[in-house]
């Protein structure tokens, strides 16, 4: 324990380093910005600005982009309460008593909740990466190449069946991943692969071209014809409106404790992340509640459980992106691509080579949270104007700063042409049905599987049953089988063919 803390001692003077220190206030400032606007999700601010990265020190471009991912779900919540506008997936069960108690002219108290909350679980889900990503580290480097394959196998496929829709598009999404992350050039024998002789593509497809295409341009595409204007009738709210009495944070409280752990909980299994996190401790919360008829029509509990949840995970996620290099869903994904594009691979040996990154990192946490909440309290009027913003004027700027961040990756004029294919693309697969989300998932981890099982089957000379000899192995793959017969089950449960996917649930009738 002294051990951690000493680093943590070590991280925090590399954070507060004046250009760490200034990233991270960008990342946060921006990440807040983007939460508040309605389609500008974390995924698209991650890819605009992951060329950015490229000409900044690891420590300043790893703190920038979870800065964004933090930080937009303190945006998101504003939108939730005030507006009953779920900007992103995990404030969407936030509406249900957000925006009623809004109504009620309580919507700056349930605002000081939310932002309780929300330091509430992030501190937790920090605290949580400090003590047991090093332990988590100490037991990963006693795996093998089968027992990485093998929990690379495990969280491709949790990221691609928890995510949200049908688990059957989540798997073919992420196998879409896992192909497009073969095109070029074979490591062990020099050949071409999936290049169609085209020579720009023996490097392979850059990681911000297929990131800013599908979370970037098909995004716009998606989007460009949306011309609803947005109510701002029950938005103003002051400072001292955002205080909450004695009596509501006697309820807010024990439902902050409960939706912490809950999102700390979905942190540490691959593929769940924020928005099931945020719907569990709901569903949870309402469930124990002695008055759940409250809930729907205005409960504080209904907004402080799932903001805490929501921010626990967040944090959380880190945990087995930095100590494993297996990402739980896209943005981790993304992050891990940024890490490894500057040289540096994620995994048990990131704290002990790298430990000004990883501890920079988490002392990091702590300050743009404490950066968030004093952003928020006196900017929540800027940040409703924000919304006003017409998409004619958001969504061209928008695309002309991918066009530019794309070029200059690589200064060539195919990685914008390639982008545009894959935004095209995406916007296709968005418009069938298929979100793209997994294939970022599948292909930052798709290299580094095919890895470890070649060296899997070079150390047993071609044997599969190694998989199943080694117990490390074999309790992935078994967690493995049991994820597939959960999916099945809950398929068949909800339809009577597995294939066809059940109608929709209103969110308003979350139980």
């Amino acid at each position: 324990m002294l051990t951690a803390l000493n680093d943590l001692w070590g991280g925090f003077g590399v954070a507060l380093q004046p250009e760490n220190l200034f990233w991270c206030f960008v990342g946060v400032l921006f990440g807040n910005l983007v939460g508040v606007l309605p389609g500008m999700g974390v995924m698209a601010a991650i890819s605009v600005l992951l060329p950015l990265t490229f000409a900044m020190k690891p420590v300043a471009a790893i703190l920038m982009l979870a800065g964004i991912y933090y930080g937009a779900q303190y945006g998101g919540a504003i939108c939730s309460i005030l507006l009953n506008l779920p900007c992103h997936p995990p404030h969407a069960v936030t509406c249900l008593d957000g925006y009623p108690l809004t109504q009620q002219g309580r919507g700056g108290v349930a605002l000081g909740v939310t932002v309780i909350s929300s330091f509430v679980g992030a501190s937790f889900g920090i605290v949580e990466m400090i003590f047991f990503a090093p332990v988590l580290v100490a037991i990963a480097l006693k795996f093998g190449p089968a027992d990485i394959c093998s929990l690379m196998l495990l969280g491709l496929l949790a990221g691609a069946t928890l995510a949200k829709g049908s688990p059957l598009k989540g798997i073919a999404m992420t196998v879409l991943g896992l192909l497009l992350g073969l095109v070029g050039t074979d490591i062990n024998s020099g050949e071409p692969r999936f290049t169609f002789g085209i020579p720009e593509l023996m490097d392979g497809i850059e990681i911000v071209a297929l990131a800013l295409g599908i979370f970037g341009v098909a995004e716009f595409l998606k989007s460009v014809n949306n011309v609803k204007k947005i109510s701002t009738e029950h938005s103003r709210v002051s400072i001292a409106d955002m205080r909450p009495t004695k009596a509501d944070l006697k309820l807010a409280f024990p439902a902050m404790i409960r939706g912490t752990l809950i999102g700390s909980l979905c942190a540490l299994i691959p593929g769940t992340g924020p928005t099931i996190a945020s719907f569990v401790a709901y569903s949870t919360e309402k469930k124990i509640s002695k008055t759940p008829h409250r809930f729907g029509r205005g409960a504080i509990e209904g907004v402080a459980c799932p903001e805490a949840a929501t921010h626990s995970s967040v944090q959380g996620d880190f945990i087995p992106t930095m100590s494993l290099g297996i990402p739980g869903d896209a943005v981790m994904a993304l992050i891990l691509g940024a890490l490894i594009i500057q040289g540096i691979t994620p995994g048990p040996q990131l704290i002990t080579e790298h430990p000004d990154i990883f501890w920079g990192l988490v002392a990091s946490f702590w300050i743009g949270n404490i950066i968030l909440v004093v952003l928020n309290v006196p900017m929540i009027g800027i940040w409703v104007k924000l919304l006003t913003i017409p998409y004619r004027y958001l969504y061209p700027s928008a695309l002309f700063f991918i066009c530019i961040g794309v070029y200059s990756a690589n200064n060539d004029l195919f990685t914008v042409a390639q982008t545009l294919a894959v935004g095209i693309a995406g916007y296709v697969l968005l418009q069938l049905g298929f979100h793209p989300a997994p294939i970022m998932l599948g292909f930052v981890l798709g290299p580094r599987f095919e890895e470890t099982f070649r060296r899997a089957m070079l150390i047993s000379r071609g044997d599969l049953m190694t998989f199943l000899e080694r117990p490390i192995s074999a309790a992935f793959l078994f967690l493995v089988v049991v994820l597939i017969t959960v999916q099945v089950f809950l398929r068949l449960r909800k339809s009577g063919n597995p294939l066809v996917p059940p109608t929709p649930q209103p969110i308003g009738e979350l139980d």
